[in-house]
């Protein structure tokens, strides 16, 4: 008898609307350049689109229409397996983002670990590689807070690394990995390449955020033709997706969406 194929559920991931004071987002790194709130709406649905037509289930967190940098819930929450870390924002007008996302995902069952202050931490400074967590010490994440979570996370047998981050907003915002566990970053936003195991630079300030959807396939932004082949010849499938009005936030691909995993 041939053996049952079991399906295997959906992989999810959290995401949250776009709040209607987006425009008046924080800024640290860049220029202030004018949003069009419908156009980054579109783009918004468009983002989530793109994540179902991959097979994802998105789970939209609770609105916070009078917070304008909530659309980034990747700040919000940061999720380990069978844990949920609750962030501790570095900036004070980002701190009641936190509650609607920690609702969210005891809404999923999945138990939920806070940090606090003096301590502070931004999801958007924290990046998995395997077993390795690489957390961005920038102007949203301080010492206190990296030590909190390397005390969360040590017992559950993951290895916490500081990195140095003084040319951008977040970690995330400078470097993230590929499938195979490659670091990949703009070596202008980058300030110590060495501390990653591999490091692959690449082209265009855009192209340095991927949301890793399978082993194959990658989600980027369209505003990366060049590090999309660069990706492209290593083998991957590149989703590409147009998050313009996000990017003039200092937003990226991955400050959308927390990914269950």
């Amino acid at each position: 008898m041939e053996p049952v194929a079991v399906p295997q559920p959906a992989p999810r991931a959290l995401v949250r609307r776009p709040a209607r004071n987006l425009a008046e987002g924080l800024l640290t790194h860049i220029e202030r350049a004018e949003v069009d709130p419908a156009l980054a709406e579109t783009q918004w649905r468009g983002y989530v689109a793109a994540l179902a037509a991959e097979g994802w289930e998105t789970i939209e967190v609770e609105p916070a229409p009078e917070l304008p940098d909530s659309v980034f819930i990747e700040d919000a929450v940061i999720i380990f397996g069978d844990i949920a870390v609750v962030a501790s924002p570095g900036a004070e007008t980002r701190r009641g983002e936190t509650a609607g996302a920690e609702a969210a995902v005891a809404r999923l069952g999945i138990p939920v670990r806070r940090l606090d202050l003096p301590g502070t931490l931004d999801g958007g400074d924290v990046l998995k590689v395997g077993r390795t967590v690489y957390v961005g010490r920038s102007l949203r994440t301080n010492d206190e807070g990296i030590e909190a979570l390397r005390g969360i996370l040590a017992p559950r047998g993951y290895t916490v690394v500081a990195v140095p981050i003084s040319r951008a907003l977040h970690l995330k915002t400078a470097v993230t990995a590929l499938p195979d566990g490659t670091v990949i970053g703009f070596p202008p936003l980058v300030d110590d390449p060495s501390v990653f195991e591999s490091f692959l630079p690449v082209p265009e300030a855009h192209g340095t955020a991927v949301v890793v959807l399978d082993d194959r396939t990658v989600l980027m932004s369209s505003a990366a033709p060049r590090s999309a082949e660069l990706f492209a010849r290593r083998g991957y499938r590149v989703v590409a997706v147009d998050i313009s009005e996000f990017e003039k936030l200092e937003g990226c691909v991955t400050c959308l969406s927390v990914r269950v995993r």
